[in-house]
């Protein structure tokens, strides 16, 4: 029996998205969100087709068992079970001790079946505090082992595939940590496997290991080198731009969203990314009315990449009915400093540098004009009042020869006078 005086926390993500109940049989949809099989049946049952946590329409009802959090909780449990029945005198005992959990490091190096249990109980050893992650960090050959069990996990088994998030969820804690991690990255990026391994992580993984992947991929991100790698690396720019529909779990969203900035920087990946369909996902992001301030900085971030190479100011433009401008402009002054720098560097980049006749019109159309005038009267950046004023420039030029800018420009903000 349970003493009264025992406070149990439990973390959250053991707990049903449905019922909140411990998970007993977890299991995961596809959307990747993971459920108590008996919760998920009886609201398929009843007829919904919707993923209950995201309400994303399901292309399959199928699930599939999530054996790695299966495990987790069976050891939390384990646990907590210990302390329950332990003397009231006798505080709670660490879940293991360091002595152990060298042993169990020792262990993973056979490669045998045990690898797994071994590796669960590490990882919950990690989640217990920040003292057990530096210590991980600093037990010799623990880094080493991780980056070849990732390296050994790409196989394409069921049981590769468990042990894979097990080992990214276990780097994942421990990164922070890490001071060197050019030499992580060369470790890593040497084994192409690895990359593999996260890659298969971030298809059929739960939303924790796949927040995980793209967080170890931006952290081992650390030069143009690795980070050209990386994104030349088959699927995983495609399942990274995955992460960041507006339908997925914000965390998710915004782990995806920091490691494609990370990796964006060469101009081959930035017309990449814009071929596989970037800019359609950002301007459905900035549809999302909902989105945080974070959020919003990250997806004019990274459309401020593509929108310098001219493939991007073409999607970006696009017909009048796909054009993002609008939505960028609508972004303007009512987020951030960071995210209006963003939004005008793109503004700039598609009307002043590559003189887009579609995006100059869709500017005026939002009532961008204006904005942009009352932004120079702003404490705003020396970048951005260049920026801002170049723009106007192209809009008074323009004007010149047509009724459609400033000249015929109606506005309550007419005295402003920038030039």
């Amino acid at each position: 029996m349970v003493r009264d005086d025992l406070y149990i926390t439990v973390p959250s993500f053991f707990r049903c998205p449905i019922s909140l109940d411990v998970m007993k049989s977890p299991v995961s949809l596809c959307t990747g969100v993971t459920y108590d099989r008996s919760s998920i049946q009886r609201w398929l049952d009843d007829g919904n087709n919707t993923c209950p946590a995201t309400m994303q329409v399901l292309h399959t009802k199928e699930f599939v068992p999530n054996r790695t959090l299966h495990r987790l909780i069976q050891i939390w449990s384990d646990s907590v079970q210990r302390r329950v029945d332990s003397p009231e005198s006798s505080p709670p005992k660490p879940l293991l001790s360091q002595d152990q959990v060298l042993g169990l490091i020792r262990r993973l190096d056979r490669h045998s079946d045990s690898s797994f249990d071994s590796l669960s109980k590490i990882v919950c050893f990690a989640r217990d505090s920040d003292e057990n992650r530096r210590f991980l960090t600093g037990a010799d050959g623990f880094v080493p082992t991780l980056v070849e069990l990732l390296a050994n996990a790409g196989d394409g088994a069921s049981r590769s595939l468990d042990l894979a998030e097990l080992a990214v969820r276990a780097l994942d804690m421990i990164r922070s940590e890490i001071a060197d991690t050019e030499k992580l990255a060369t470790s890593m990026l040497k084994q192409s496997h690895c990359l593999r391994s996260l890659v298969r992580v971030l298809q059929r993984g739960s939303v924790e290991s796949r927040i995980g992947s793209a967080r170890i991929l931006e952290a081992i991100a650390v030069d143009a080198e690795s980070k050209l790698i990386i994104a030349e690396k088959e699927e995983v720019l495609q399942e990274l731009l995955k992460l960041i529909s507006p339908e997925k779990d914000r965390s998710l969203m915004e782990a995806g969203l920091s490691c494609l900035i990370a990796v964006s920087m060469a101009r081959r990946v930035k017309v990449k990314l814009v071929n596989l369909g970037a800019v359609k996902s950002l301007g459905k992001c900035l549809e999302e009315q909902n989105l945080s301030v974070s959020m919003t900085e990250r997806v004019l971030r990274l459309l401020e990449r593509v929108s310098s190479v001219k493939e991007g100011v073409s999607e970006i433009c696009g017909s009048e009915r796909e054009c993002v401008v609008d939505r960028v402009v609508q972004r303007l002054m009512k987020v951030s400093s960071a995210a209006t720098e963003h939004a005008v560097t793109v503004l700039w980049g598609v009307c002043y540098v590559h003189r887009n006749r579609a995006a100059q019109e869709a500017v005026v159309k939002a009532n961008g004009v204006t904005k942009i005038l009352l932004l120079m009267q702003t404490n705003c950046s020396p970048a951005v009042r260049q920026m801002s004023a170049d723009l106007l420039k192209i809009f008074r030029l323009t004007s010149s020869n047509s009724t459609s800018f400033i000249s015929s420009y109606d506005t309550n903000t007419t005295h402003i006078t920038p030039f």
